[in-house]
């Protein structure tokens, strides 16, 4: 495998898809560096990594926050030498009908699944010029892929980082800085991202939907996993996650 001794930061790391795909990460042989805003399930998260015998520190991170992303990747730097991938995995998901003016979560949704990205490539950028490799994974969503009714800013910011990522691609091909790009299209994937819907008749829906035919993010991960597994001179950049059960 080339994950082995790769360091791998990521973001959102403290639930979901972030904490699946660092525990399968570690159990590679990967050194991975966990970035979140709680700091008590980041440490679970080092626990039970480290309790299997795998390597993993974290820094409580708010990916709004453009130091707190400079300060994790600083954090990668002085643990373990170097930065091999980010995965730029933080985001929420309060969908609602345009119609009902959620306007404070639009920005929230910005903020976070957009700029949120934009800072962690902004911290990451710097050092993959310079070593003319690296990895950047982000979490889109199938909403990225295609419109969803209550998902309009939500998709708007999914379609974003879908642009981003192959943006960087193509550029990081013309420049030749051998930085490679991943965009996951995850669909119905059990994680708490439904504990940030606000408006109720959106949560109850979306609630029954997936617990009729959610996965959970152990499937993501083992994605992640494949993406990062691949030779330097491969890059395999998009990938939807559906449950077979979904339509």
């Amino acid at each position: 495998m080339t994950i082995k001794d790769k360091v791998i930061i990521i973001t959102g790391a403290s639930s979901g898809i972030g904490a699946a795909s660092a525990q399968l990460l570690a159990a590679n042989g990967a050194r991975v560096v966990l970035g979140a805003r709680r700091a008590d399930r980041l440490q679970a998260v080092v626990d039970t990594i480290e309790a299997a015998g795998g390597q993993a520190v974290y820094r409580v991170t708010d990916v709004t926050k453009a130091a707190d992303l400079q300060a994790l990747v600083a954090l990668a730097k002085t643990e373990f030498g170097r930065v091999d991938v980010l995965f730029n995995n933080a985001g929420i998901m309060p969908t609602s009908p345009i119609s009902a003016l959620h306007t404070t979560e639009w920005q929230q949704m910005i903020d976070i699944n957009l700029t949120g990205v934009l800072n962690g490539v902004a911290a990451i950028m710097p050092e993959f010029t310079a070593q003319k490799s690296g990895q950047i994974i982000t979490t889109s969503s199938v909403a990225g892929i295609k419109s969803f009714s209550g998902a309009g800013v939500y998709g708007a910011t999914k379609f974003a980082v879908r642009n981003l990522m192959e943006v960087i691609r193509m550029e990081s091909a013309e420049e030749g800085t051998n930085i490679r790009t991943v965009s996951l299209y995850p669909a119905a994937i059990n994680t708490e991202l439904l504990t940030t819907i606000t408006d109720q008749t959106a949560k109850q829906n979306m609630t029954d939907f997936y617990a009729a035919v959610g996965i959970t993010p152990d499937a993501v991960a083992r994605v992640v996993n494949f993406a990062i597994d691949q030779p330097e001179d491969v890059n395999v950049n998009e990938f939807t996650i559906y449950p077979t059960k979904q339509v």
